[in-house]
C-alpha cells in the first residue's frame, strides 16, 4: 500500500471486529491502524469507531483510555469520523442498555431498545439480525458517493433516537422507522456493518475513503 494512503486510526476500546474493520480499510486503499493510543488518533487523517458489545462498557472504556476526548478533539480537528454499529451509539447523549447511561453527548438524543411489539401488535425479533434495506436522504459528502438506497448487514437490539430529525440521514425498517444512519459535521455513523455488507459496505468503505480523500 502507498506510503501515502490516508491513515485511519482503528479505535481499539477493547471490544469490536477490528481485523475485519481494517481489512475492510485496506481494500479501499486506506491505510488502517489499529490503536488504543490517543496521540495516535489526533494525528490521523480520519478515525472509524467500530463496536460489538454493551453500550456502557464501550464508554467506560473510552473515557478511561482517554480515548473518548481523543475522538471528539479529531472530530474537531476536522478529521473525518466513521462510526460503525456501536460506534454510532456512543455519539448520542445516553443510552438504556442495562440501564441509563450517559454516552459521549456529541449528538443530542438516547439510545433505545427496539420494542418487543410492532405496532400492529405482531411480536417483533429483538436483536435486529440480517439484511436490511437503507435509504439516504439530507447533505453529507458521503452520500455523493451512495446510491440512494442499498442493503447491508445489521446485528442490534438497541437504536439511536436523534433529538433532531435533520441528523438522521438513513432510515431503516424494524417494526418502524428506526435510524440506520446520522450525521453532523465531520462524522458518519452507521447501525449496520459495512465491513459484513458486502459489495454494499465496500461501497460505503470507498465513499469514506472519497470523504477523507478531500478533506
Amino acid at each position: 500500500m502507498p506510503s501515502s494512503s490516508p491513515r485511519i486510526a482503528i479505535v481499539d476500546y477493547g471490544a469490536g471486529n477490528l481485523r475485519s474493520v481494517a481489512k475492510a480499510l485496506e481494500r479501499s486503499a486506506l491505510q488502517p491502524v489499529i490503536t488504543d493510543d490517543p496521540a495516535q488518533v489526533r494525528a490521523s487523517d480520519g478515525v472509524v469507531l467500530p463496536g460489538v458489545g454493551a453500550f456502557a462498557d464501550a464508554v467506560t472504556n473510552l473515557r478511561a483510555t482517554g480515548l473518548s476526548d481523543s475522538v471528539l478533539e479529531s472530530i474537531e480537528m476536522g478529521h473525518p469520523y466513521l462510526g460503525l454499529c456501536l460506534g454510532l451509539q456512543v455519539l448520542f447523549d445516553e443510552g438504556d442498555e442495562y440501564g441509563c447511561h450517559p454516552g459521549l453527548g456529541l449528538i443530542a438524543g438516547r439510545v433505545e431498545r427496539f420494542p418487543d411489539q410492532a405496532p400492529e401488535g405482531r411480536a417483533l425479533l429483538v436483536p435486529h439480525i440480517g439484511w436490511n434495506r437503507v435509504h439516504f436522504s439530507g447533505d453529507h459528502p458521503m452520500l455523493e458517493q451512495l446510491p440512494a438506497s442499498d442493503c447491508y448487514y445489521f446485528v442490534h437490539s438497541y437504536c439511536a433516537v436523534p433529538r433532531d430529525g435533520r441528523v438522521r440521514i438513513g432510515t431503516a425498517n424494524h417494526g418502524g422507522e428506526f435510524t440506520a444512519a446520522a450525521a453532523t459535521d465531520g462524522v458518519f455513523a452507521v447501525q449496520f456493518h459495512p465491513e459484513k455488507s458486502q459489495h454494499a459496505g465496500k461501497r460505503i468503505i470507498d465513499a469514506y475513503a472519497a470523504w477523507v480523500a478531500g478533506c
